[in-house]
């Protein structure tokens, strides 16, 4: 997914540009930021006392870059409060499933277990609980009858790359406006 948005941002025309790339731990996603030149950051919370203190020093390595908008992709950690707090609208997130259906880690295992005929990709903001902010786009995906959770995982990242260039393009040029996605 972060490739995706890398490879679009790579265009002159796109309305968004990707300032910087992190990650809780080494991923491949710092290598493929770190081939063009943008920044790279791991704030890894194994080095720290507490999940607070790691969630201090996330928000503050974000804030430095001030970002208009921050996108997690592939991003399999549950943020702190505060880290929610400080960016939330503009906080958001993909997940493999048509929310609130199958939140979590495992939603596409659990939509085949729940014999589901069909799923899809949500993009949320992201709140304190887990996968439960607001939807901001979906898009759905058949279950087939011979899918395995390897092979319907798969067919869903293809849906996931194509709609979160999608809405990182909307949110950009103001066609979904992120306050709107905020609870009262």
């Amino acid at each position: 997914n972060l490739a995706a948005l890398l490879e679009a941002a790579d265009f002159a025309e796109a309305p968004f540009r990707i300032i910087a790339v992190g990650s809780d731990t080494d991923a491949s996603g710092l290598e493929h930021a770190q081939s063009r030149g943008i920044p790279t950051f791991v704030v890894s919370p194994s080095a720290f006392d507490s999940r607070v203190a790691w969630g201090e020093e996330l928000m503050q390595t974000i804030a430095t870059y001030s970002p208009d908008l921050v996108v997690c992709a592939g991003f399999m950690r549950i943020l702190p409060a505060n880290v929610v707090q400080a960016f939330s609208p503009n906080l958001i997130n993909m997940h493999p499933a048509l929310l609130p259906l199958y939140p979590g880690a495992h939603a596409v295992r659990d939509a085949l277990a729940d014999g589901a005929v069909v799923t899809g990709a949500s993009i949320h903001v992201v709140d304190e609980g887990v996968d439960t902010g607001p939807v901001i786009a979906q898009e759905q995906v058949d279950i087939l009858p011979d899918d395995t959770e390897n092979s319907l995982h798969e067919r869903i990242k293809v849906v996931e790359r194509d709609l979160i260039v999608q809405t990182v393009t909307r949110i950009a040029t103001n066609q979904i406006t992120l306050e709107e996605f905020t609870r009262p």
